[in-house]
């Protein structure tokens, strides 16, 4: 029993280090209209700074997707780590606009290296008979952390002074202490070759999975789509038009999103990944809808209810998404597969939070959001449609 124990509190301590480097990600998300008035710039400047993220964590599943099985969970996690400390350090330094974009790509970089070799390495921890427990330690340490982020953030810009300070002050100490930990874990890689044994690793789409991976890749793109809107304008749109004005509050909405993402993700275990799929698309629909109700009446409470809607119908979509064309994917092929859906996924983290950008300005942000709304909309149905048409099968080929 004691053994166990001690088990289970390496694979926690290594959730907890999970948690503090997604929340560095999120970090910045109430403090937008902050930096909008030291800096001056635009909306479109806000949605760029939020993009280059995802174009960090791209990068890395492109060049470096397999590098925690190459050179070991530690080792990616510490340079993990290490990127998330520069990003804080950017922040804490920023004097112009160039600070703030490499903090973000910082922070992608810091995401890309994290997210799977985190996952693995939580799961890798956990005693024999404890996969179900250690897959909702990792899923709820990565939409957990990334729901902390705004809501830490959001507190302390709120209540403690320095704003633009505090907040990255903490986190860099909170992500020292977790270099500490992870120096304190094992390793669980027992073959293990040097760095320049990693490769690039190439998106793959097999025939047979097409079928399969469509409406997967779709509903995923729509899910970050609304993330990326969530975590990059909805702080500017509540100050603007909900007159919100205390960042706590506006930390909160957003950590709502991703808490409920959290939930949605652990009820596809007990819906099943065949209708999790076409019911995360119709409760992401709802959830747009209601942001688009958000947009037109300028009610906080239509604002909340779109967060924890749209995100519970994130979080349905995405793990049977992800579930779903990983069974469909040949064994010598699935992780290029399921790399191939993320970047799909972390595209729309990037594009259509850019278009809302380019639209503010002519439109202004709550009719870029309706235009945004119109064409998620429009995908997810065409997702749902194709789902009523061939439903998704679970079974591995």
């Amino acid at each position: 029993m004691e053994g166990e124990r001690q088990t289970w509190l390496r694979c926690l301590l290594a959730g907890a280090v999970f948690v503090v480097c997604m929340a560095g990600t999120t970090l910045p998300t109430p403090l937008y209209p902050l930096y909008q008035e030291k800096f001056g710039f635009s909306e479109l400047t806000v949605t760029v700074v939020y993009a280059v993220y995802a174009f960090g964590v791209i990068g890395v599943l492109l060049l470096a997707g397999n590098a925690s099985d190459t050179i070991g969970r530690r080792p990616t996690l510490l340079w993990g780590l290490g990127f998330s400390a520069a990003s804080a350090i950017c922040f804490l330094g920023a004097d112009t606009v160039g600070w703030l974009y490499a903090g973000r790509l910082l922070s992608g970089l810091s995401a890309g290296l994290f997210t799977g070799a985190a996952t693995a390495y939580v799961m890798e921890l956990a005693p024999r008979g404890g996969a179900s427990r250690a897959t909702f330690v990792a899923t709820a340490a990565n939409m957990g952390g990334l729901g902390c982020g705004p809501l830490l953030a959001g507190l302390l810009a709120e209540y403690a002074p320095d704003p633009l300070v505090l907040p990255f002050a903490v986190h860099l100490a909170l992500v020292v202490l977790s270099a500490g930990v992870l120096l304190w874990l094992p390793e669980t890689v027992r073959e293990r070759r040097p760095l320049t044994a990693v490769r690039p690793q190439r998106p793959a789409l097999p025939a047979q999975v097409r079928a399969v991976f469509v409406p997967a890749a779709i509903a995923s793109f729509v899910g970050f789509a609304l993330f990326g809107v969530f975590t990059s304008v909805s702080p500017a749109f509540l100050a603007r038009f909900l007159h919100v004005e205390n960042h706590a509050v506006s930390g909160l909405v957003v950590a709502l999103a991703f808490f409920a993402s959290t939930a949605g993700q652990l009820a596809v275990g007990r819906v099943g990944v065949a209708r999790s799929l076409p019911l995360g698309c119709a409760v992401l629909f709802a959830g747009l809808a209601l942001l688009a109700v958000a947009l037109y009446t300028d009610l906080l409470v239509f604002v909340v209810l779109s967060a924890v809607v749209g995100g519970a119908g994130q979080g349905l979509a995405f793990r049977a998404a992800l579930s779903s064309v990983a069974a469909a994917a040949p064994a010598d092929q699935r992780a290029a597969v399921i790399s191939t859906l993320f970047v799909v996924a972390y595209t729309g983290i990037s594009i259509p939070v850019i278009g809302v950008g380019l639209l503010a300005d002519p439109l202004g942000l709550d009719r870029a959001g309706l235009v945004f709304i119109a064409c998620m909309l429009l995908l997810v149905a065409s997702a749902a449609a194709y789902l009523i048409r061939r439903p998704v099968r679970a079974e591995h080929p």
